[in-house]
């Protein structure tokens, strides 16, 4: 009958201090230790699983128990190395700390130290994860831990190190274990592969070393899975991806493409795949995650022996990730990784996994679309150019009063509509009517066309002067007192001689005529219409309705002549009046800007929307 199966990481455990991989500076103290016969009483080794703890303990023990030591090249032949090699506990106790944690486990320890060696020179005690130690386990082994016995030697090792009471620590001698390197894995697994007949590529052994995580113990366990594998063919990565459960380089790369193209179809037609094989949402997200990290350090190294150092990637590989990092830039990608972290939290926290996994996928498909600082950066910028150069241009149908694109208005042109029919006799007007002899066209046909002449005039002059606020609003810096004049004040009359504003409550008109919003608005004044000091009269009027557009009609203004010289009839003013109210029905909406001096700003700089995040 065959003798039993000894898995990879046990058989190939080390036995002296020169088969101990990755870990040189601990095996050089220890060794000068045992030279210069300088043997502490206590030692704290930490470090993470797999990297050597246990091992360094028990060929510690046997160089200073072996019958030719101490030594640093114990037989392993002796009673003494043949009591550790077997795990007896005669002079070598291994203890578990999880499992014998309490105050009572560690005062039998100490019932036994005072017992003297059997085989070998020292008792030795190995507690293995002495961080499960409760504190009065700690407390209770305090004393004999700073003064044991001659011959009793301590070695505690743990994973969490910082778990450990200071009072013990400060009492021990310790020893940090490192991550063993990719390169030193691999060599370790290449010459195990070697010894015990493994078909397996050198990628596949990269790949198994690049997953253990800088554990020895880990990459010869998925050694041992692995190596059935091999009798018929040789193992390769993607054998190693269906025992790791891994999703295949290719179809990652299938992924990425769909994001870059916006393919949202497509790339939910893969995952759909893709989790039909037993793959889980998790484990999908992590693999993508570890994939746009991949490409990161390919797009930000030149070294490739550096980039083939710290990812998994081959030749072939690298020419692929290479030319797909080209598409994104570096904020971009963090900022998929981290959409990723996010999703791959909900889906840990959720029942219905594969729903959040499809909303993973959809969002990243549209990544473009990502708010980002980069971007909003980029807007501000613009807005700011725009800003200073005084151009703008905006697309949407319904914008903030304070971006809205409008023509120059001609002072000229404004100044003269308004002589002409700020005043209610429309002096220009007349003079441009010639009145008949008797026989020429009726006389209320006259009126008429005259009538129907001054209300356009009428309105190119409400038109143009309404255009001419919104601009002189448009050139105010500060969105707060954009905002107080273009929600509470409406022109009356705006020429280079004066303009009047009206506002419905006195403690508006008083705060339009000094401080800060009287600045604003001079200084907007100042610099739309080019005029030095301008003439600026803020009235009260409780007529005006700040819903609806503003006419010159609504500001009730003394006429600047008398009714005998007006040309305009009572009639002709009755239609002009319905004229005005007929207009008054028009919905014509000005955008609303918030008061709030925040929220205000924030419409300003993100085209009227909110940023949640």
């Amino acid at each position: 009958m065959d003798t039993k199966y000894i898995p990879l990481y046990r058989k190939y455990r080390p036995q002296t201090f020169h088969d101990l991989i990755g870990q040189e500076n601990i095996v050089h103290a220890l060794s000068n230790a045992i030279e210069l016969n300088r043997i502490a009483h206590a030692y704290l080794l930490c470090g993470p699983r797999g990297t050597g703890k246990t091992s360094s303990a028990r060929i510690l023990a046997k160089s200073l128990n072996c019958k030719e030591g101490p030594t640093l090249t114990p037989c392993g032949k002796c009673p003494a190395c043949l009591d550790i090699i077997n795990s007896v506990p005669v002079d070598v106790i291994e203890i578990d700390a999880a499992s014998n944690r309490s105050v009572e486990d560690t005062q039998a320890i100490l019932e036994k130290i005072q017992y003297v060696p059997v085989n070998g020179r020292y008792k030795i005690y190995v507690i293995d994860e002495v961080h499960m130690l409760s504190n009065h386990a700690f407390n209770a082994l305090l004393k004999t831990l700073e003064e044991p016995p001659e011959n009793v030697i301590f070695i505690l090792a743990t994973t969490e190190p910082h778990k450990v009471l200071d009072t013990i620590i400060s009492r021990c001698q310790r020893f940090d274990f490192r991550r063993i390197t990719t390169d030193d894995i691999v060599k370790r697994l290449e010459y195990i592969a070697k010894q015990e007949n493994i078909n397996i590529s050198k990628e596949a052994l990269f790949l198994i070393a690049k997953n253990s995580q800088g554990g020895m113990r880990d990459a010869l366990a998925l050694l041992d899975q692995i190596s059935v594998l091999g009798v018929n063919k040789q193992i390769d990565i993607n054998d190693i991806n269906e025992i790791l459960g891994k999703i295949s380089y290719d179809f990652i790369h299938e992924i990425t493409d769909c994001f870059i193209a916006s393919d949202c179809s497509k790339s939910i037609d893969l995952i759909n795949k893709i989790y039909s094989k037993g793959n889980e949402p998790v484990q999908i997200i992590s693999n993508i995650i570890q994939y746009f990290r991949d490409m990161m350090i390919a797009k930000n190294c030149t070294d490739k022996e550096l980039i083939y150092s710290l990812t998994m990637l081959n030749e072939i590989n690298f020419d692929k990730i290479k030319a797909q990092s080209e598409k994104f830039s570096v904020s971009e990608i963090i900022q998929i990784i981290d959409r990723l972290s996010y999703y791959a939290t909900q889906i840990k926290d959720t029942t219905n996994k594969y729903l959040w996994l499809e909303l993973c996928i959809i969002d990243l498909t549209n990544y473009k679309n990502l708010p980002s600082v980069e971007n909003l950066l980029k807007r501000i910028q613009n807005l700011e150019n725009k800003l200073e150069n005084g151009s703008f241009e905006f697309n949407k149908k319904e914008t903030p009063i304070s971006q809205v694109e409008l023509p120059k208005i001609e002072i000229q042109k404004i100044k003269d509509s308004s002589q002409e029919i700020k005043n209610n006799n429309f002096d220009k007007v007349k003079k441009e009517i010639k009145i008949e002899s008797v026989n020429s066209a009726p006389i209320e046909q006259q009126k008429q066309e005259k009538s129907v002449e001054t209300q356009k005039n009428i309105t190119t002059y409400v038109s143009d002067m309404n255009k001419l606020w919104i601009s002189i609003l448009q050139s105010i810096d500060s969105p707060p007192n954009r905002a107080f004049y273009s929600n509470l004040a409406r022109p009356v009359e705006i020429t280079e001689n004066q303009i009047i504003i009206a506002f419905t409550k006195e403690m508006f008109v008083k705060q339009a005529k000094e401080g800060n919003k009287k600045n604003a608005l001079v200084d907007a004044v100042s610099k739309y219409m080019n005029i030095q000091n301008p003439n600026i009269n803020v009235i009260l009027s409780e007529n005006i309705d700040l819903s609806k557009k503003i006419n010159p009609s609504e500001i009730k203004q003394k006429p600047s002549s008398s009714d005998e010289e007006n040309i305009i009839t009572k009639n002709e003013e009755e239609e002009y009046h319905n004229y005005i109210e007929a207009k008054k029905e028009e919905k014509i909406q000005i955008p609303n800007i918030d008061s709030s001096s925040q929220a205000a700003m924030v419409k300003e700089l993100f085209d009227g929307k909110y940023i949640n995040q």
